[in-house]
């Protein structure tokens, strides 16, 4: 893909920001070819429940940057930590197989919970790391994933915490300067990391998060308790040239000494955790929620420690706004009804939920529907594909389209023949998934180019018919009526008549959806004396709402329905006749 204007296309803007800041670091070296240092961009993902579509702008925010970055010739890796050493903070609602005796895991890391009942997964983080593994597979999401249990346990971070430890006096010191400064807590989807409160859980903490140690000092390190596996303890001892370090257990009563430069049961608290990990990793890229953002937040603290304390540089940080939804109907895999990625492709196809993130710089807020708002949101992406197909799409479209649809990897999978979204769904509730039925319509919708196999309408059909079986209420739910209306075909004046024997006349010549679409809106022009493709008139449009209505209640009984064109397909030229009495 050519790189498009910088003034227009947010994912260049951050690429070249990125590109630079490399460049800075390591001059000279981005163009050495083999030599070349490695560019990272990086996410973090707490896995304490259902990872949700707020969520994923952590992750989709860098993997855009990081696959432009890729895609101009650059090596780059996406790391995704997996924040699966955090606490267990609460038990979430809404979780299938978990009730309250899960509180008794309450301050274990999450790798030491149990899984919820029935997963085929060891433990918490790791049933719901699965689902959310799952979905960036299909949305075409590269990366390298880190788990912080294993960084922790396995002693990775050892030099970390030990130099964390010795220059803890430095880091109380830069904490101090922003404890009067605390924001006031804004709207945001990033839930607080676990490890966020973990200080304040039994310490005496001066701030909820900076991990102050209560009387024998600060302490930037929480161990878990060696016998409940519990985090709520204090360091009451620390000895910098031996590594002896002195903990009791609030929960548990039990304490003992280790020797820091051995033990791998615990880890920093998250507002040194977080500067460590920047200047570990080397991150140049890594975006935050606004709870991270704002004055004396984790963000803002975390550039002056890991500058002071790590000798590292903060990473370039844009704050991502909120994720919204537009509807949400029988989301049982999520928290408080709040859908995950996984609930998301269900519905609608990875290019589009790809689009949704893409076409939105990182600080503007979005909605993701699972409304009727779905089939207008198909619409506009149909109308995209076609403009970018005929070059006529401005440039930031064509770029967002593009990020949406392939990555440097390659194209993702795409539907072959994708009809429109709102004609699949409107074919899948009146058929009730019937695949004979379903393909009888479909084969109707062009007669010149008929659909001879529904894999051709596939995954878009699938995401149409999932969507209507868990989103659209019963009682919106199409049934076509058995019998005909008699009474109400008794009451028709001679207009009313008229204009159903104008449409049974036309429906052989016209059965097609573009034809019946023709005849549909045609009929009450023709009554009123006028050609069939005549431009509507206010008095035109009232007496088509009529007759579409009457059209409504004698096939489906209500006032409304999937569009008629599509609904008359569905239920055949025969049984239509049947229905309006002809």
């Amino acid at each position: 893909m050519a790189q498009q204007s910088t003034e227009t296309d947010w994912v260049s803007r951050f690429a070249d920001e990125v590109i630079a800041e490399a460049e800075r670091r390591a001059p000279g070296k981005l163009a050495s070819g083999a030599s070349a240092p490695v560019i990272v961009c990086a996410s973090g993902l707490s896995p304490s429940g259902p990872i949700h579509l707020g969520n994923l702008r952590e992750v989709m925010t860098p993997h855009l940057v990081a696959d432009e970055i890729r895609r101009r010739g650059h090596e780059v890796r996406h790391l995704i930590s997996w924040d699966d050493y955090d606490r267990y903070r609460k038990v979430p609602a809404g979780v299938e197989g978990v009730d309250d005796s899960w509180a008794e895991h309450i301050g274990k890391p999450l790798t030491s919970v149990p899984a919820p009942a029935g997963s085929a997964y060891p433990n918490w983080a790791e049933h719901f790391k699965a689902a959310m593994t799952e979905a960036l597979a299909e949305l075409g999401v590269e990366y390298d994933g880190i788990s912080q249990t294993e960084q922790y346990t396995s002693g990775v971070y050892r030099d970390q915490v030990l130099h964390a430890m010795k220059h803890r006096a430095d880091i109380d010191a830069i904490l101090a300067q922003y404890r009067t400064k605390k924001a006031p807590a804004k709207k945001s989807q990033k839930p607080v990391d676990e490890a966020e409160l973990e200080a304040a859980e039994g310490s005496g903490a001066a701030s909820e998060d900076d991990g102050s140690g209560g009387s024998a000092g600060y302490f930037p390190y929480k161990p878990y308790c060696g016998q409940c596996e519990k985090d709520l303890t204090t360091v009451t001892a620390y000895d910098d040239e031996t590594t002896e370090l002195t903990y009791t257990c609030t929960a548990c009563g039990f304490g003992e000494t280790v020797r820091l430069s051995e033990f791998h049961r615990g880890k920093l608290v998250w507002k040194v955790d977080w500067p460590m990990r920047w200047a570990y990793e080397g991150v140049i890229f890594e975006p935050s929620g606004v709870d991270h953002s704002s004055p004396g937040s984790s963000f803002v603290v975390g550039g002056q420690i890991v500058r002071e304390i790590f000798g590292g540089v903060q990473p370039i940080g844009p704050m991502y706004a909120f994720v919204g939804i537009s509807g949400m109907a029988k989301m049982s895999s999520s928290r408080g009804g709040v859908p995950t990625p996984g609930d998301a492709l269900q519905i609608m196809e990875a290019p589009l939920l790809r689009w949704l993130y893409a076409r939105r710089k990182p600080n503007q807020s979005f909605k993701i529907a699972f409304d009727q708002e779905i089939q207008r949101l198909y619409d506009e992406w149909d109308k995209l594909e076609g403009k970018v197909a005929d070059g006529t799409a401005l440039p930031a479209d064509a770029a967002a389209h593009s990020r949406a649809v392939r990555t440097a990897a390659g194209e993702l999978p795409r539907t072959p023949r994708p009809l429109p979204y709102r004609t699949l769904a409107s074919v899948a509730d009146i058929t009730a998934g019937h695949d004979e039925q379903t393909l009888r319509i479909l084969g109707e919708l062009d007669p010149a180019n008929p659909v001879t196999s529904l894999d051709e309408t596939r995954p878009r059909l699938d995401k149409a018919e999932h969507w209507i079986n868990t989103q659209v209420p019963a009682d919106q739910r199409t049934i076509v009526r058995e019998e005909p209306d008699a009474e109400l075909l008794a009451s028709l004046d001679d207009q009313g008549r008229e204009s159903l024997r104008l449409l049974l006349d036309g429906l052989d010549e016209h059965w097609s959806l573009d034809g019946l679409t023709t005849l549909v809106y045609g009929v009450p022009k023709v009554q009123a004396g006028l050609a069939p493709d005549a431009k509507p008139t206010p008095e035109l449009k009232v007496a088509q709402r009529a007759f579409f209505a009457l059209l409504y209640h004698l096939l489906v009984g209500r006032d409304t329905g999937p569009r008629l064109p599509t609904l008359l397909l569905a239920v055949g030229a025969d049984r239509v006749r049947k229905l309006l009495g002809g």
